[in-house]
């Protein structure tokens, strides 16, 4: 248990040392047995002396799992939606920190990586587990289907090999 002001400085501390999502720190007072009331002040405190930014987590966030994880759109803004980040905070983050180009070159990047590990299976089956590959990792389908291809071409692969 915590009091106001520890938890305040607890908090503050924690948004000095990298972005947080507000969902993430409302948990962290709730566990601390901070009473609501006081956990809304906490929260609005921290907005108003810009250690919390839903706006800035976001852009944060997608920026790591797009190039340390290799996530795709639809599973960052999935996590993003998770931790109630409202959607036009998500929506800029996705168009300013993803390039398009490093966005593909990811996927192709993936693919050709995954390919290893399904060399040996009939087409069909590879070409299936790229794809599901592809998708788990949060890329979007036509997106998924343009980068089979063109790995596909890239290795010289039929589908009737």
């Amino acid at each position: 248990m915590k009091t106001p002001a520890q938890a305040l400085s607890a908090l503050a501390a924690l948004c000095s040392r990298g972005e947080q999502a507000e969902s993430d720190l409302r948990e962290k007072l709730r566990k601390w047995e901070v009473s609501p009331a006081d956990a809304d002040r906490i929260i609005q405190r921290l907005k108003e002396e810009n250690f919390l930014s839903d706006e800035r987590y976001a852009r944060a966030f997608v920026r790591d799992k797009f190039r340390f994880n290799g996530w795709g759109r639809i599973k960052i803004a999935h996590a993003l939606r998770q931790k109630h980040i409202d959607s036009q905070w998500i929506e800029q983050a996705l168009a300013d920190e993803i390039d398009d180009a490093a966005y593909h070159d990811t996927l192709i990047r993936l693919m050709q990586g995954k390919l290893r590990s399904v060399a040996g299976r009939e087409p069909q089956a590879a070409r299936a587990a790229l794809l599901r590959f592809a998708a788990s990792r949060g890329f979007e389908s036509d997106l998924c289907y343009r980068c089979l291809d063109e790995v596909w071409r890239a290795n010289d692969l039929t589908d009737d090999q």
